[in-house]
């Protein structure tokens, strides 16, 4: 080989920079080219809404998209939270509504049956079988009688 067929590398270097020079200003090309996104033709060149609320939109997109990157095990633990409320409410609302019915049965027959003879315990048996569907509470005598 001689002195003229050997390469320079700094030569070599300064090629690849210069196809990188190119490929950026394709890049920068592509996206200015880029279509505007569904809602921002609609919203603010068809309907013609202000651009200063198109920058503030975009400027909560970023922080949002920033704080999402950042936070992720907080937003997962919150959503954790969130679903398992969703999931135990129906089971407390349940059991709030069965407590207050008892509560309303044990008053109703302490005012309106002869309860001569029945404890406390029993009292709460009769009143839980009658939110459940029991008709045990006709059966007690009436005051009345």
């Amino acid at each position: 080989m001689s002195k003229n067929e050997t390469t320079n590398p700094k030569e070599v270097r300064n090629q690849n920079h210069e196809a990188k020079k190119m490929n950026t200003s394709k890049n920068l090309k592509k996206k200015k080219d880029k279509d505007l996104p569904w809602w921002v033709e609609l919203l603010f060149v068809q309907i013609g809404l202000p651009d200063k609320l198109l920058i503030k939109i975009l400027k909560a997109q970023k922080t949002s998209k920033e704080f999402i990157k950042n936070e992720k095990k907080l937003i997962i633990i919150f959503l954790f939270v969130i679903t398992t409320l969703a999931y135990f409410y129906p089971v407390i609302k349940h059991s709030k509504n069965k407590l207050e019915c008892e509560a309303i049965a044990k008053n109703y027959i302490i005012k309106n049956k002869n309860i001569i003879g029945i404890n406390n315990r029993e009292l709460k048996m009769i009143s839980t079988n009658f939110c459940n569907g029991g008709e045990e509470i006709y059966e007690i005598e009436n005051l009345k009688n």
